[in-house]
């Protein structure tokens, strides 16, 4: 087992280019993440592990070991670099260096005939897309499809905002082109949330298997969406304003579809 106490380490400054540059998570195949449920999570997803960091204060070296319920690498930190790294203001005492995973289309793979899909396009704030993900969880679908993503899901905020949920979901990220031909392909309908040329949500079966496509908030989806949509819905807005949260939208469409399942409308 190493311990590190420097912040000028080599391995210390690495790590904080991982934290901070999108660039080098994807050149490296390297992340961070931290907090004990994160990990825990990460586990269960089978995220290989590189290093484990952690406080001896905070954490025993028997803990990781229970945790993993094997051996892994570990190197003690000083206060100092678990400050530096860490990114939440809590203090959990641990953070792990991660292998990235691949998320194109073609690891998707549906454990039933009658799939539901979230899709999100161009979503840039990384707590809305964390926020996305947790509602996937909180409703158990099969699949969440990032199309044209603005950043990358191992954002140290993504990971916090999900509170883990970027290791629980099904994720597949591509072009709006490629994801709508995999749809098409898989005899998947697509509802575009739109208000163009759409009917209220609560109209509409979402019984067979279905995709639900949400935009940004600013400027809504992209005309192709909206071209393939099998059918385009909207969410009735009662007070004085257009439009809502993306996540809360989301959840509005796809607790419908839930709903609608359960009863088998």
């Amino acid at each position: 087992m190493k311990e590190i106490t420097s912040i000028q380490n080599s391995y210390i400054k690495n790590l904080l280019k991982l934290q901070e540059k999108s660039r080098e998570r994807k050149k490296q195949g390297l992340f961070l993440i931290e907090g004990k449920r994160e990990i825990s999570l990460a586990i269960a997803a089978n995220y290989e592990f590189e290093n484990i960091l952690f406080l001896e204060n905070f954490i025993s070296e028997d803990e990781i070991l229970h945790l993993f319920n094997q051996n892994v690498n570990r190197t003690v930190i000083s206060k100092e670099i678990y400050q530096k790294l860490a990114y939440r203001d809590s203090t959990e005492g641990i953070i792990a260096v991660v292998k990235t995973k691949s998320f194109t289309l073609d690891t998707v793979h549906f454990k039933n005939e009658n799939p539901l899909i979230l899709v999100t396009e161009g979503v840039e704030k990384p707590g809305n897309i964390g926020a996305l993900l947790r509602t996937a969880d909180a409703a158990n679908i099969d699949a969440v499809f990032i199309a044209n993503p603005k950043t990358d899901l191992y954002n140290s905020n993504i990971i916090r905002s999900s509170v883990g949920c970027v290791f629980t979901n099904q994720i597949a990220i591509g072009t709006s082109e490629e994801i709508i031909a995999f749809l098409k392909e898989k005899n998947i309908n697509i509802f575009a949330t739109t208000l163009q040329n759409s009917n209220e949500y609560h109209q509409e079966k979402y019984t067979k298997p279905t995709a639900i496509v949400v935009g940004t908030e600013a400027t809504g989806l992209s005309e192709i969406w909206r071209e393939k949509a099998t059918q385009n819905i909207n969410i009735p807005m009662q007070g004085k304003i257009d439009s809502m949260n993306v996540s809360v939208a989301a959840a509005i469409v796809i607790f419908e579809a839930k709903r609608q399942r359960e009863f088998k409308m």
